[in-house]
């Protein structure tokens, strides 16, 4: 081991004697991974394909004590820091430069209380992992719509989901969370335990701290009805006006999402993604416009388990390592002319493997408060999302052009709101209001009382104003 030359918060450089580096690496359960230790370049890999940064150290964390030595020595050695959790982010924040990546990757433990209810997990863990264990007592929470997400990024963002209009955002189902914050203290955060910071956990990304456990809230959730029905995509128009006509009228159990997308064959289809959370009697009666619409030209829909729903857009949609690029915003209203628009920037898609998806917030999740919790995006309203994957390099400017210029076109019909989860590298800062609404300023506040130096930057950063 040499000299380490490392980067600043601030972007300059300095540098970490060897014997600061072995003591930071003995005082960990984990292990400390430099650049030229087997498994640095496996450890420092994140889903987007086109993120390549190269931290200084790696710390992955084996539990909450790991967690609070990297925090000090991030701080006390002038590191930039970023952290990663246990799932994917198109922007890549996980993963830094020349600083220190504190990794909560390997840290899974999930402890279920089927009688109350409730379940606490690391930060390490995805949802798939998550259900997993939950669904051996029939119980979940909101999880997000892909398997492989991580919990720790969806639920600081809010969390939006298939269980959301029946139970709210993920965040809504939060109970509790332990946190090391920059001082290098742990904390518990809850209704009654530093209630300021349990608000700003819920929505307000990870800006607080390093969350080293959330308790959830459970809820029974058996058998569901889900599945999709696809139509050609020349029909797309009267696919989203159905698709949106049709969710106005939709019961708190109903979730539907409508796409553009290409299937596994080739062949480029308009889809409605359906889950039904109440009884399949009463699921198929609520769902049957849907199926009769048309009509489609291939109908998924049956009893599966929440698990399954869980995967519908797995890997064969959102795939690891694929090149990404999106731009994401809610619409208030989704007019014709703005499915128009949409539908007619569709027509000429450039990879395969881009799709451009409407997801609803509504329901339980549309009702809660705009000020109960950091997550603001509380209307009724449809998040469009042009979600842009290729896998050849090569190919990057040509699909960063076509999702730049599809987003301007639609930006007129666009609310002014974002879901934070979903901004891509270009674009974190310049659209942070945006993202956290009308109670940016009271997350400054909080930002001021538990990260004044701005530690945690490397996130949809909250700047602090102290």
């Amino acid at each position: 081991m040499v000299d380490l030359r490392v980067t600043t918060p601030t972007g300059g450089d300095s540098v970490l004697n060897e014997a600061t580096v072995e003591e930071f690496k003995k005082s960990l359960r984990g292990r400390l991974l430099l650049p030229s230790d087997s498994g640095y370049d496996q450890a420092r890999e994140v889903w987007n394909g086109n993120i390549d940064r190269r931290p200084a150290l790696i710390a992955r964390c084996a539990g909450v004590a790991d967690v609070i030595d990297s925090v000090n020595f991030a701080r006390d050695h002038n590191l930039l820091v970023s952290v990663r959790g246990g799932g994917h982010n198109v922007a890549g924040l996980a993963v830094c430069n020349g600083g220190l990546m504190i990794d909560l990757s390997q840290m899974k433990s999930v402890l279920v209380d089927p009688v109350k209810h409730a379940a606490r997990a690391e930060p390490g863990v995805t949802w798939g992992e998550f259900d997993h264990e939950t669904q051996a007592f029939g119980l979940a929470t909101t999880g997000g719509i892909v398997n492989d997400t991580g919990i720790a990024g969806l639920t600081l963002g809010g969390g939006l989901g298939w269980l959301a209009g029946k139970y709210g955002a993920t965040c809504d189902n939060l109970l509790s969370a332990d946190v090391v914050t920059a001082d290098g203290k742990f904390l518990r955060a809850s209704a009654t335990e530093n209630s300021d910071l349990y608000w700003g956990l819920r929505g307000g990304s990870g800006n607080f701290g390093v969350v080293t456990s959330f308790e959830y809230r459970l809820h029974s959730v058996g058998q569901m009805l889900a599945g999709l029905v696809l139509h050609p995509k020349d029909k797309a128009s009267e696919v989203f006006r159905f698709y949106r006509d049709f969710l106005a009228k939709a019961p708190d159990e109903l979730m539907a999402a409508s796409a553009i997308l290409t299937l596994p064959d080739g062949v480029p289809v308009a889809a409605i993604a359906v889950c039904y959370s109440g009884s399949i009697a009463e699921g198929e009666r609520v769902i049957g416009p849907l199926r009769t619409f048309g009509p489609p030209i291939a109908d998924t829909i049956g009893p599966v388990s929440y698990r399954q729903v869980q995967s519908m857009l797995d890997a064969s949609v959102f795939p690891w390592g694929s090149q990404n690029y999106w731009k994401t915003g809610f619409i208030n209203e989704l007019s014709d002319e703005a499915i128009d628009t949409v539908v007619a920037h569709s027509q000429e898609i450039p990879s395969p493997r881009s799709i451009v998806l409407f997801f609803p917030v509504h329901g339980a999740a549309a009702r809660t408060g705009r000020d109960e919790t950091a997550f603001a995006h509380r209307q009724p309203s449809h998040q469009l999302g042009i979600y842009s994957l290729w896998l050849d390099p090569a190919e990057s400017d040509t699909n960063i052009q076509w999702t730049r210029e599809f987003w301007n076109a639609v930006r007129p019909f666009y609310s002014g709101g974002v879901y934070v989860n979903e901004l891509s590298y270009d674009e974190v800062q310049d659209r942070i209001r945006d993202a956290y609404g009308k109670n940016y300023d009271r997350l400054v506040e909080l930002k001021n009382k538990y990260d004044p130096t701005n530690l945690f930057r490397l996130n949809q950063n909250i700047q602090p104003t102290v």
